[in-house]
């Protein structure tokens, strides 16, 4: 018997059909895995209660592996250089170019310890998905209300005290452009988290993920991500004009690595 093809697959390439079902498969993968861990977010819940560290780790634990089969799905391959850079057995402030979502999945599944990620306060309105975001760590940034925002320092500032490294993306939205050197400026407010708590910066340039998703929406298409770990500084130590433009400073960091990488010029560790 003949099985008709959905009709969003007429016409299409058998490229673009292997790009699409891996889109169909990505999406089943995040509906089913938040609707189905509705109990499993009430048992974390729980245990938060009593035991905050175990829920958190618990938690990425199950997120790791979920973004994981994920990138494997999607034919994403990997490769972490300076690694070795990230200060080991304390929290530090990392802070990335952002080009995609799969900026995220690359950043969870890459760092060892304790992370959280930044993200617009609008993430918030998802069931399910905010909670899990809570519950590794994410902070919810409102940028428009200076009140707010501050508030979310101050939370960030508290997690990094108690072993919690923070992700940011200083450029305060995902890039568009095509050209990975024309970052958008760096807010500078962004690093008050390092600034305040003494942290160690790591600046991380990421390529590849925009090839992902991003270039040819709706299709999701197999890339090779390059993620590298910058060399750690702390802000208080940086000479006193950089120490005053500290994003700008990172900014010119991060694009450096990024023209090595452009050029090849960059040495491997996976």
């Amino acid at each position: 018997m003949l099985v008709k093809a959905p009709f969003f697959l007429y016409n299409r390439t058998d490229s673009e059909v292997k790009k699409m079902i891996r889109f169909i498969i990505v999406a089943l993968t995040v509906i089913g895995f938040l609707v189905f861990s509705a109990g499993y977010l009430h048992k974390m819940k729980k245990l938060g209660r009593t035991d905050q560290e175990k829920m958190e780790r618990e938690s990425l634990r199950v997120v790791k592996k979920v973004f994981r089969f994920i990138l494997k799905v999607s034919g994403v391959s990997v490769t972490v250089k300076g690694i070795e850079n990230v200060p080991a057995g304390q929290p530090v402030l990392y802070v990335g170019n952002h080009r995609s979502y799969f900026d995220i999945l690359v950043g969870y599944t890459t760092v060892p310890d304790l992370l959280g990620f930044v993200a617009k306060k609008e993430m918030k309105k998802y069931p399910f998905l905010s909670d899990w975001m809570a519950n590794v760590n994410c902070l919810f940034l409102d940028r428009k209300n200076l009140k707010e925002g501050l508030k979310t320092i101050l939370e960030g500032i508290e997690k990094v005290k108690r072993g919690v490294s923070i992700w940011i993306f200083p450029e305060g939205t995902r890039n568009r452009g095509d050209n990975i050197l024309e970052l958008l400026p760096f807010k500078e407010g962004s690093l008050k988290i390092a600034e305040k708590s003494g942290c160690p910066v790591v600046p991380v340039a990421i390529t590849g993920t925009a090839e992902v998703f991003e270039k040819h929406l709706p299709f999701i298409k197999p890339a090779h991500v390059t993620i590298e770990f910058g060399e750690p500084f702390i802000i208080k130590e940086l000479p006193p004009e950089e120490r005053k433009f500290v994003g700008a400073y990172t900014r010119k960091q991060i694009i450096r690595m990024l023209e090595k990488e452009q050029h090849g010029l960059s040495g491997n560790q996976n």
